[in-house]
């Protein structure tokens, strides 16, 4: 049996009295609520562009593809100037980022402002995860899955701002600001006194070392879990509104709470993901999590009243939440690569995921519906049920 995601101390607070825990804690809350809110003003600009779901594919394929480029540009970074030090600077550039949204002005340049918006995203996620894998380092104690519950948080919270400003009549672009200055401030506020010296300059050998190397052989396979969870957790951020909105006939507000209902039973069932492995182990945790969510998919699915779809989105996230931290696991323990790059080589194929998975469900939305495309989420959910015995850590 596996260590647990969460493992105990002896002395708890601990946690609470480092500061580097408190800024890469702020770090993830951060970059999830920024992403939470624009998820949840996602029908905003389907409305205002008259965008068909291909359209709207093409346009967050734009986000996937910025994020996709940024990653190697953040592993140099991170190497080259510290893991805290490029997660700083990229919040302040991912802040305004989000207001670029609201503000422009033609499709074009929506994409154009997608882009930059994907590019900040993705490399603020490569570098805080390296700055919370140095945390844990210094700590000796397994905190990756708290940071990831912190991210689910924070996109929560970025979903129900957008439930409140549609409800107070806040446009896009009011919203965005609120959200990126108060969010922002208090992030760096706790961020930027932790970040630390910058590192020594890495050798040669070091920098032409790859750290977004492609899985193979095992790790091809725990790759494939990643991708099967973060496909359906970036579809959830991106259509969950859409798709209430469509086949439940839900107003904006209301349908801005399926994103929130995802985020919180996947930052509770995170925060105590530990406790579920340690009594199911990996294999077992892996299998119940992906009949769960596939169970989730069902149901919103077959939903034919509001309650019922957020009821299904609720366990969604609930069967999403440890599939990533139990593959970041499988991966740290891999016998024959050293745990940076195993780790690397599974965060590339499960954030293509992520990335992709929006865009791809536009597509199959466009030629088969809305529902079919969720009916293919439920299918990859089977899909890591049917893998979970890769997960094991010997």
């Amino acid at each position: 049996m596996s260590e647990p995601l969460i493992t105990s101390a002896a002395r708890p607070t601990a946690l609470w009295r480092d500061a580097g825990w408190w800024a890469v804690t702020a770090a993830f809350a951060l970059n999830g609520m920024l992403f939470g809110a624009w998820a949840a003003r996602v029908p905003d600009f389907k409305q205002a562009f008259s965008l068909e779901p291909a359209a709207l594919g093409l346009l967050l394929l734009a986000l996937a593809g910025g994020a996709i480029v940024s990653f190697p540009f953040a592993g140099g970074l991170s190497e080259r100037f510290g893991a805290e030090r490029v997660t700083i600077a990229c919040a302040m550039i991912y802040c305004p980022a989000l207001l670029a949204l609201a503000l422009a002005p033609t499709t074009i340049l929506l994409a154009v402002a997608l882009f930059v918006f994907g590019t900040q995203h993705g490399a603020m996620d490569v570098a805080m995860n390296g700055w919370g894998a140095k945390v844990e380092a210094r700590l000796k104690r397994s905190t990756m899955s708290i940071f990831h519950a912190m991210f689910s948080f924070g996109a929560g919270l970025g979903a129900a701002s957008g439930y409140a400003a549609v409800r107070l009549g806040f446009s896009p672009a009011w919203h965005f600001l609120v959200v990126a200055v108060i969010g922002g401030a208090v992030a760096l506020w706790v961020m930027i006194p932790a970040r630390g010296a910058a590192p020594p300059r890495a050798d040669r050998a070091t920098r032409s070392r790859s750290i977004f190397s492609l899985p193979s052989g095992p790790l091809l396979l725990v790759g494939t879990v990643a991708f099967a969870a973060s496909m359906g957790e970036g579809a959830m951020a991106d259509w969950s509104a859409v798709y209430l909105e469509i086949l439940v006939q839900a107003s904006k507000a209301e349908a801005a709470l399926g994103y929130a209902a995802f985020s919180a039973t996947m930052v509770l069932t995170r925060l105590s993901g530990g406790v579920l492995v340690h009594w199911l182990g990996p294999v077992a945790a892996t299998r119940f999590s992906g009949l769960i969510a596939f169970t989730g998919l069902a149901v919103a699915i077959l939903a034919d009243s509001l309650g019922l779809a957020l009821t299904g989105f609720a366990l969604v996230g609930m069967g999403y939440a440890v599939l990533m931290p139990l593959a970041f696991s499988r991966a740290a323990n891999d016998p024959d690569l050293p745990p940076g790059r195993a780790i690397a080589s599974v965060a590339t194929v499960g954030y293509g995921g992520l990335l992709l998975g929006p865009p791809i469900v536009g597509f199959v939305a466009q030629l088969a519906g809305l529902q079919a495309s969720f009916g293919m989420l439920a299918l990859l959910a089977l899909a890591a049920v049917a893998l979970a015995p890769v997960l094991r850590v010997e």
